[in-house]
């Protein structure tokens, strides 16, 4: 999409958006629509979509699939379809969500094929939440709060946040579940932190608001543009007690008993999170999900050596499947007694509308 917006600067803003919606719901509805309209032409899935939506399809758009009239009458075949065909997944996919999930996989997998709103999360270094909704609303931009997330917002469905106000660090895009492993940690101003994944930084920001911009958190990360990316972030929110490095062979080994906290925001299949990257589940395998996992489990077991002896632990993802999750801390428990679990936290799609999240806080006992 960015390659063919750029290649046409003429499209205006609501060319943009029906160019972008487009791509999403094909993405989105690939094997569905491939069914419906009898074709995984693109230009097929195109007329597909578009036709679900309730557009008249131009004469000079041509396909190779089924007509209009035909397309309606496989969509209501489609009910009578597999599983993984009708919520448009792959089959292997399905297998594994049906064998970990079980009867929870049919409201999960809908949940995730729904369009997620934008949330946001009020950076408290800058304002309060009422001064926010405050200044949103003299914008222009309707929020609403969100009940059992203190500091999030939320855009009616469809909406998006302009990007004048992205850049103003008074608030951060951030999903509400996403927002729900932060106070797991328990941080208070003055701790030392470790967010040992950081990516982008949306916990490790929300991480300062919550130590009220006191004491230390080094935000580590093996890809250091993403690093670079959480420097601008950090810099617009007002951020000023982040230390940012790549992961190098000495990182652990000079920190060893440095921390109170450590947030180990594992990579993971990242399940939870299909309603904003539908695309995610084309581009998954089973044995990158293998590798994954094998990663998960010797993150935990590194990262643990950061913690002094009343530190404590939060590793999360943002997988539904309990093999990335539970069992993981079940298994680093049976491995090492000097472990507790303290508290756990799981996020359904399908029972919030928030993004999937698991998140687990282990102590030493």
């Amino acid at each position: 999409m960015a390659q063919a917006f750029k290649a046409n600067p003429k499209w205006g803003k609501r060319d943009r958006g029906f160019v972008a919606e487009s791509v999403w719901e094909v993405v989105r509805w690939y094997r569905a629509l491939g069914f419906v309209a009898g074709s995984e032409d693109t230009r097929s899935l195109l007329a597909a979509a578009w036709r679900r939506q309730g557009f008249d399809l131009p004469d000079w758009w041509q396909w190779a699939g089924e007509g209009v009239d035909e397309m309606a009458k496989r969509e209501s075949m489609l009910a009578s379809q597999s599983r993984a065909v009708r919520e448009s997944v792959p089959d292997w996919l399905d297998s594994l969500g049906e064998s970990e999930l079980g009867e929870r996989w049919d409201a999960e997998l809908s949940a995730l094929n729904l369009r997620a709103p934008v949330f946001l999360r009020v950076n408290r270094l800058m304002a309060t939440k009422e001064e926010v909704v405050s200044w949103l609303g003299d914008e222009g931009v309707e929020v609403a709060e969100v009940d059992g997330a203190s500091d999030a917002l939320v855009l009616p469905l469809g909406k998006i946040l302009p990007k004048r106000l992205v850049q103003d660090g008074r608030v951060e895009i951030q999903d509400a579940g996403s927002q729900s492993v932060v106070p797991l940690l328990g941080v208070e101003p003055g701790m030392r932190v470790v967010d040992a994944c950081a990516g982008a930084g949306g916990k490790t920001l929300q991480l300062a608001s919550a130590m009220q911009g006191s004491g230390e958190i080094l935000a580590l990360d093996v890809v250091g543009r993403k690093l670079s990316e959480l420097k601008k972030r950090a810099g617009r929110a007002g951020v000023r007690n982040v230390r940012m490095e790549e992961w190098g062979k000495d990182t652990l080994k000079s920190r060893i008993g440095w921390a109170d906290r450590v947030l180990v925001d594992a990579p993971c299949s990242g399940l939870g999170t299909l309603r904003r990257q539908p695309d995610l589940k084309w581009r998954l395998s089973p044995e990158a999900i293998e590798e994954t996992r094998d990663l998960q489990e010797r993150l935990i077991e590194n990262c643990l050596e950061f913690l002094n002896p009343e530190g404590k632990l939060v590793y999360a993802t943002c997988s539904l499947l309990p093999s990335e999750n539970e069992r993981q801390i079940a298994d680093l428990l049976a491995r090492d007694s000097r472990w507790e679990l303290e508290a756990e936290l799981k996020i359904s799609p399908s029972e919030t509308g928030w993004d999937g999240f698991y998140a687990a806080r282990l102590g030493m006992r």
